[in-house]
């Protein structure tokens, strides 16, 4: 008996999986839509970035009139570094250092809030707890721009305007992590665990510095992650707080490297001409602490979302 009559009796038969696998296989319309919606916003978000990235290898004319993906000559890349260094006599590494003591220095401050205030939140009750839990709410969908004029107001009442305080202390402020504290430990952190230690003798601090802290680690690499890209990549902050340009982080110095020639007369901007490859270069270079942030906490980042998922 052939293949084909075992089908049509409706038995077994080799042919027969094998085309069902290609029906299986088949593509359906919304399947083929989906991926043509991710792949266009793939390349939405893709070709700016590869944009930037190839700049530095070129002159200013054939940025201006050369194809846009045309990779230029890497030595470009070491000459435009030499332009952007010229630049004010090297501020460029000072916006660098300010970026990085700014960004670290608003971090441990967020972990410190953050996960001690998520921790109390979750595991202890007392009086006004609802109303905190509420606040923080409220605090992570109202804008940051809607709190730039009332912390201006705060940091000038302290005299802390113009000094590096003035752009750390906003930014330790981050209620998402005190939520996204709250919600590990209340759902990743059992009672009986504190039960368990409190028997044993520990104390609430030791509980917490030695039972709670230790497990949270996916969380504390999460926080400190998104903490140190908002505080990294923040621009409006700094741009009311700050006023003397040495004080700048790299986005907002950033910022300044076009208008060289508008300031040349300057006696404190560099005559050496800053174009279009020596701004690309600094903005490849603010991408780069992200992009190392994110390897570093890559495994720790992946270990807390799958926590979350097993919680919810």
């Amino acid at each position: 008996m052939s293949a084909l009559n075992l089908d049509r009796t409706g038995s077994a038969s080799p042919a027969g999986p094998r085309r069902n696998l290609r029906r299986r296989r088949r593509p359906r319309p919304g399947a083929l839509l989906r991926d043509a919606v991710l792949l266009l916003a793939g390349v939405v978000f893709a070709v700016p970035v590869l944009f930037l990235v190839i700049a530095p290898t070129k002159t200013e004319d054939q940025i201006k009139n050369g194809s846009p993906f045309t990779i230029g000559n890497p030595a470009n890349v070491l000459k435009a570094w030499h332009h952007v260094y010229a630049f004010d006599n090297g501020i460029i590494l000072r916006w660098i250092a300010n970026s990085l003591t700014y960004s670290t220095l608003s971090v441990l401050l967020m972990l410190v809030l953050c996960v001690t205030a998520g921790y109390g939140l979750a595991k202890y009750s007392f009086v006004g707890r609802k109303t905190i839990l509420v606040s923080t709410l409220v605090a992570m969908i109202v804008p940051a721009s809607a709190t730039i004029l009332p912390l201006y107001m705060e940091m000038a009442a302290v005299n802390l305007i113009g000094t590096l305080w003035s752009v750390v202390l906003p930014l330790a402020f981050y209620p998402w992590g005190v939520y996204l504290a709250y919600t590990y430990f209340a759902g990743g952190f059992p009672d009986s665990l504190m039960e368990a230690a409190r028997i044993d003798g520990a104390s609430e601090a030791g509980i917490f510095l030695r039972i709670a802290l230790p497990l949270a680690k996916p969380l504390v690499a999460l926080i400190a992650f998104f903490g140190f890209v908002t505080a990294w990549t923040n621009f409006m902050l700094p741009y009311l707080m700050l006023s003397d340009s040495r004080t700048y982080p790299l986005p907002l110095g950033l910022t300044v490297l076009p208008l060289a020639d508008a300031v040349s007369g300057n006696p404190n901007f560099s005559t050496v001409r800053v174009g279009l490859p020596e701004v690309a270069l600094v903005g490849v270079l603010s991408v780069l602490p992200i992009l190392l942030m994110f390897l570093f906490a890559q495994r720790h980042l992946t270990s807390a979302q799958l926590a979350g998922s097993e919680k919810g």
